[in-house]
């Protein structure tokens, strides 16, 4: 993420207006050699490459410069993206927490903005776990957790086929030796699985509730899920209700460990994480 700074306020100066000026996003995403403005306001379309042109002036690390046309949407939830300047490329190379990762930044579900959840996530594996993590798009917890935790097993499971291919690219890129990719829909995968998960991670961007019966399937005593939900500040509760709710079809008893939140995903719509253990 970016904050504009004096000298690109002066380069952005020499072509627009100050009622222009105020107009340009305060704030993007980058991933690896990307950025990406997620909001660009329909009054700056005619200058839209030329302020392209002047993040690239001033920030040499990137080579490309995009705007989202179309927010995450699909079977993928992905964006629709147009390059603004330079590189016409939307591959690229992320760095975070120890690895590298390569993805399509409109081919895949991708957020750099989950970066320190990730982390964190990675901060409670214990040595020696098997973790499932469903939806797993192209790698980046399976990566993460593998380079920098002693979990003994890692197992992902992803259904959108090309986030799948840059997942295998990014275990060998990674140098990464206890990953297991499965390809396909969570719900046909998971009753092939043939073992009970120390820890499971549900990083959906959208509807993972409908996944609790199989996490619960593959839990055991003990097992900890994390699972997202995207919910308004006021209503955090729901996300609890689902997991009871969950449980109690299955039987089990759970504690709840933690809720944190990750990030927002509109004004007062936070996407959150619950933890909770198995009883």
């Amino acid at each position: 993420m970016f904050m504009i700074n004096p000298r690109l306020k002066d380069i952005l100066s020499e072509k627009l207006t100050k009622k222009q000026l105020g107009l340009v996003p305060s704030s993007y995403d980058q991933v690896g050699s990307i950025l990406i403005f997620a909001d660009f306001p329909k009054e700056l379309a005619k200058k839209e490459k030329f302020i392209g042109g002047s993040f690239l002036k001033l920030h040499p690390n990137l080579k490309t410069i995009a705007k989202k046309t179309k927010k995450y949407s699909g079977k993928y939830r992905t964006p629709k993206l147009k390059i603004l300047a330079g590189k016409r490329t939307k591959e690229t190379v992320y760095k975070e927490n120890n690895i590298q990762l390569k993805l399509n930044v409109e081919k895949v579900y991708f957020s750099p903005r989950l970066s320190n959840e990730r982390l964190r996530i990675t901060k409670l594996v214990n040595p020696n776990e098997d973790i499932l993590v469903m939806f797993s798009g192209c790698g980046v917890y399976p990566v993460v957790i593998s380079k920098n935790t002693m979990a003994r097993s890692i197992t992902g499971i992803e259904i959108n086929p090309i986030a799948h291919k840059y997942a295998e690219e990014n275990i060998k890129l990674n140098k990464r030796t206890n990953i297991t990719l499965y390809k396909g829909d969570v719900k046909k995968i998971t009753p092939k699985l043939k073992q009970k998960f120390d820890r499971i991670l549900m990083p959906l961007p959208k509807g993972a509730e409908s996944f609790l019966p199989e996490a619960l399937s593959l839990s055991k005593k003990g097992t900890i899920i994390h699972f997202y939900d995207f919910l308004h500040e006021d209503e955090f509760e729901k996300a609890k209700e689902k997991i009871e709710n969950a449980c109690k079809k299955k039987k089990l008893k759970y504690k709840l460990l933690d809720l944190v939140k990750c990030g927002h995903f509109s004004p007062r719509v936070y996407r959150i994480c619950i933890d909770i253990k198995i009883a």
